[in-house]
């Protein structure tokens, strides 16, 4: 039976992954679990717990090397490998995900970029050439893309989605407020920015 990782521990491998980059870079080649745990504001208990769900990890008495670790999990968050992504949307939204540039160091490739506006279709933007929306099942499968960033007008996620189902895409990241109905092969993480900021309002 598969083990049943909870989604705030995947959350925080990633969180791990990027101090242990920055250690990284300041020269750390070992660490202890009390240290790492102070830097990341959360208990050693906790980190050792998140880590003890994919093995054993460290040395008692000589705690993590650094290194060895961001391998580990990269390996178990799938990021030791390019994984390809499109952008579906070229909004102000989409555009402004075109322009990141951490999607990179964290594995993740932009391999194409697709709208339905006459104005931006065939254009190269930030570098990538805008295909019409109508070519998303044969661009995403004859470039073997995994992961699509939907970020279309409300009205039109659902109908686009089902097309990224047929094109193959494997993961959907969902920046629109439409919840998607999908096959259960196709994971979807929903990113709501509105809602988020009407949280922080109320702590405000």
């Amino acid at each position: 039976m598969k083990k049943i990782i909870p989604r705030k521990t995947i959350q925080r491998l990633l969180l791990y992954y990027r101090y242990l980059l920055f250690l990284l870079q300041q020269g750390t080649k070992n660490i202890s679990s009390t240290s790492f745990a102070d830097i990341l504001e959360i208990s050693a208990a906790q980190l050792r717990k998140d880590l003890s769900y994919f093995g054993k990890f460290g040395t008692q008495g000589a705690g993590y090397d650094v290194l060895a670790l961001r391998d580990e999990i990269a390996k178990i968050l799938g990021i030791d490998k390019e994984r390809k992504v499109c952008i579906v949307g070229l909004g102000n939204l989409g555009l402004a995900l075109l322009g990141y540039k951490g999607f990179a160091s964290l594995g993740f490739v932009v391999t194409a970029i697709f709208d339905n506006s006459p104005q931006k279709i065939g254009r190269k933007i930030k570098g990538f050439a805008c295909y019409d929306i109508k070519e998303l099942i044969p661009v995403v499968k004859n470039n073997k893309i995994e992961i699509a960033l939907l970020t279309v007008p409300s009205e039109a996620a659902q109908e686009v989605a089902r097309r990224m189902e047929d094109a193959g895409i494997k993961a959907i990241l969902n920046f629109t407020p439409v919840k998607l109905s999908l096959s259960k092969k196709i994971k979807i993480n929903n990113v709501d920015l509105a809602a988020e900021l009407k949280t922080l309002s109320y702590f405000l």
